[in-house]
């Protein structure tokens, strides 16, 4: 190959000038122009399409572009002029008709053109940045057509009159709608928008300001709200049937503003329809549908919650300072639990578990919970109620939903460690009399509070638990060891570690012979086997199984507290004993007395005892014997105690004095922590962490803070900053 000679070819230009015939583009334009004349007038099929495109090829090849191009636009323009007046002419409904069949007429005939001047198109017109053949149609039929001064008026008003006449109910020509609104937007957004959308919006706004104000003063809320629900979906519906896609949105926000934005105050407020009545009678597709169209206008959704939220808390506060509703206490607790429980379902099926509104009603709740300071003492004593009797042959599922409900109520209190102190009374009831329905179900509540509030809050009550299980060990291991009161009456002990318990006042009534020996020997048997330890006799908590024989030889077993078997005990040495001189010889505190004297000689069908004078009420001079008559069908007769449901006043402020002491080493503590881990703060940031930090627990009365950070400067924990006295340092 490389031995081989090089070949170099050269092109040269023509010998001779080709000479082009002066009337060559006279002639070629008037072939091309008979043919544009041919396509406009349905003539098309005797055209050569591949000469056509030829001649236009040489014209612009012999640089006669301009004369092609300018020929083109006048020639397409005298058709449109003609086309324009067969539109004008066209009467009524054809209006439309003709103007769409003469738009797709001149979409043919400009796809024809183009093919034919396709040379042109790419090579004369981007090079002298010319319109190209597609558009140029489009805007010369804009300008000619649509912007005629006969067509653009009619047309305006013909396509409103027909978007009238759909919304009054009238059933119009879709498909044709749809072919005139797209050639509006095929010849450009800006078309579209001035020639149709923007007058439009301006006619729908004003038909939905009258239609609004009609319907505003003949339809309640429901109602209204339906009717703007069905005019929405209406326009959503046109839109997909023959507008542009973009105009959903501007539409929507027309009907929005005119139907709802306009008319909120007024429906939220209306008089027996408004929000605050569809919330009191659970109307939740109302509820729904007020919800899914405020949430389209600004500010509709806070509206609703504002409202919401007022009206919650003002029947929560009726609720929880009604003083007739107060008197029960179990029934306080569930109209709370079904408050809550409605709002939660109107949330959930109405207002599509919206946080915000779970927040509102969260934030409600725990207001007006609060603002009945015996509210954790009447949880509780719900709690009670049901672990005592109310969840009897519940299934483990239920009893849980319904420990998961008082779990919500008890997460609003603010003082939980007041609920900790009634709550720890009344478990500690329920374990020493077996009453307890279910051993599961009260470590249930216990881990469920533990999770909720930590494990130093539940760590006494688990203790408890440890006591009672601790107790029937140490009870086995007595009977064991004394074989021989097998014969005599038995004694059953729990041994209660004194810091998990209840603390009560030790105040130890005079027992029988029969059982101060037996306590004896109980006493000396625990601390054999334990050393370092001291046992004290909480008889308030007790209870005894004694049998009776009353005047026919009638035999009971009666199930009585053991102050009331102190009390019935004395009757077998004696036929009457005055109210003193069983105070003298019992020692029992006088208010528990007479109770027990109350329910043991006052009750119907539980008066073992009777009393002179007869009257509801112990009085110190009364004296009491035997009821001789005393029948009861059943063996087994439980004489309780009466007792108040609730705390009396003087109980309560004992109660929230020894909550307030137990406060102050807690608030000690917290303090502590933080200025451990600062060092160095000011009162301010104090008070904020302090309350931050226990408010799990309770929350801490600002006064209360300062009092504690003075203790603590006086035992020299902390001392004040020498030129800020706001300001505390932690002392190591």
């Amino acid at each position: 190959m490389s031995n081989q000679k090089k070949r170099i070819f050269q092109i040269e230009a023509f010998k001779n000038r080709v000479v082009v015939d002066p009337k060559y583009a006279e002639k070629t334009w008037k072939i091309l122009e008979h043919a544009i004349h041919e396509i406009y007038n349905h003539n098309a099929s005797g055209l050569s399409f591949e000469e056509l495109y030829r001649n236009a090829y040489n014209m612009v090849l012999h640089k006669f572009g301009e004369k092609l191009y300018s020929g083109l636009v006048t020639t397409m323009t005298a058709h449109l002029k003609e086309i324009s007046k067969s539109i004008e002419a066209a009467q009524g409904d054809l209006f439309l008709e003709e103007l769409n069949r003469k738009w797709n007429d001149h979409n043919k005939a400009l796809q024809m053109i183009r093919d034919i001047l396709m040379y042109m198109d790419r090579t004369y017109i981007p090079n002298t940045h010319k319109t190209p053949v597609h558009e140029l149609g489009l805007s010369l039929w804009r300008d000619n057509i649509i912007h005629s001064g006969k067509i653009q008026s009619r047309l305006l008003s013909t396509l409103l009159e027909l978007v009238h006449r759909e919304r009054t109910g009238e059933v119009i020509d879709r498909g044709l709608m749809r072919n005139i609104i797209k050639m509006l937007i095929d010849l450009g957004s800006s078309v579209y928008q001035e020639d149709f959308e923007k007058p439009f919006l301006e006619v729908s706004a004003e038909f939905y300001r009258r239609e609004s104000q009609k319907f505003i003063e003949c339809y309640d809320c429901g109602d209204y709200l339906k009717k703007a629900e069905i005019r929405l979906n209406e326009e959503i519906e046109r839109v997909t049937h023959y507008l542009d896609a973009k105009s959903e949105g501007k539409i929507t926000n027309v009907v929005e503003k005119e139907m709802i934005a306009n008319h909120m105050m007024r429906l939220v407020h209306m008089e027996n329809s408004g929000l605050v009545n569809m919330l009191l009678n659970d109307k939740h597709g109302d509820l729904g549908r007020i919800y899914n169209l405020f949430r389209r206008v600004p500010n509709g959704l806070a509206m609703i919650r504002d409202v919401m939220t007022s009206h919650l808390r003002e029947t929560g506060k009726q609720l929880v300072t009604d003083a007739e509703r107060l008197k029960d206490p179990v029934e306080y607790v569930q109209r709370l639990l079904d408050e809550k429980e409605k709002y939660d379902g109107i949330i959930s099926l109405a207002f599509s578990n919206d946080k915000t509104f779970q927040n509102a009603l969260n934030s409600s709740f725990e207001y007006f919970i609060n603002l009945n300071s015996r509210s954790p003492e009447f949880i509780s004593l719900f709690v009670d109620d049901k672990l005592r009797k109310g969840l009897k042959g519940v299934s483990e599922e239920d009893v849980e939903i319904i420990l998961d409900k008082v779990m919500m109520i008890f997460c609003y209190l603010q003082e939980k460690d007041v609920f900790e102190k009634y709550y720890k009374q009344h478990l500690a009831k329920r374990l020493l009399s077996g009453k307890t329905v279910s051993d599961d179900a009260e470590r249930s509540l216990i881990v469920k509070l533990k999770t909720a509030c930590g494990y130093q809050y539940t760590s006494k009550l688990e203790g408890m638990f440890t006591d009672m299980k601790t107790s029937q060990d140490t009870m086995q291991g007595f009977c064991s060891s004394h074989p021989e009161l097998t014969d005599g009456p038995t004694l059953v002990v729990q041994v209660l570690t004194t810091g998990s318990w209840p603390t009560q006042p030790s105040i130890t009534c005079h027992l029988p012979f029969e059982m101060s020996a037996l306590c004896e020997k109980f006493r000396s048997y625990y601390l054999g086997i334990h050393t370092g330890r001291r046992l004290s006799w909480q008889t308030n908590m007790g209870t005894a199984d004694i049998k009776a024989i009353f005047g026919k030889g009638q035999k009971h077993e009666l199930n009585v507290s053991t102050y009331q078997m102190c009390i019935l005990m004395l009757f077998n040495n004696a036929d009457r004993l005055s109210y003193k001189e069983i105070e003298q010889v019992t020692a029992i505190p006088a208010s528990d007395l007479k109770r027990c004297l109350q329910s043991m000689a006052c009750v119907k069908g539980k008066n073992v005892l009777r009393k002179e004078p007869m009257s509801k009420d112990i009085g110190e001079d009364d004296s009491f014997f035997v009821n001789e008559k005393f029948a009861s069908k059943f063996y087994k007769v439980k004489v309780g105690t009466v007792v108040a449901q609730k705390e009396s006043e003087p109980e309560k402020q004992e109660t929230r004095q020894r909550v307030e002491e137990d406060r102050k080493p807690q608030i000690e503590a917290a303090v502590v922590r933080i200025m451990k881990s600062r060092k160095v703060l000011d009162h301010n940031n104090i008070i904020a962490e302090v309350t931050k930090q226990l408010q799990s627990r309770f929350l801490a009365n600002p006064t209360e803070i300062k009092k504690r950070i003075e203790s603590l400067i006086e035992r020299e924990f902390l001392e004040r900053d020498n030129s800020d006295r706001k300001l505390y340092r932690y002392l190591a």
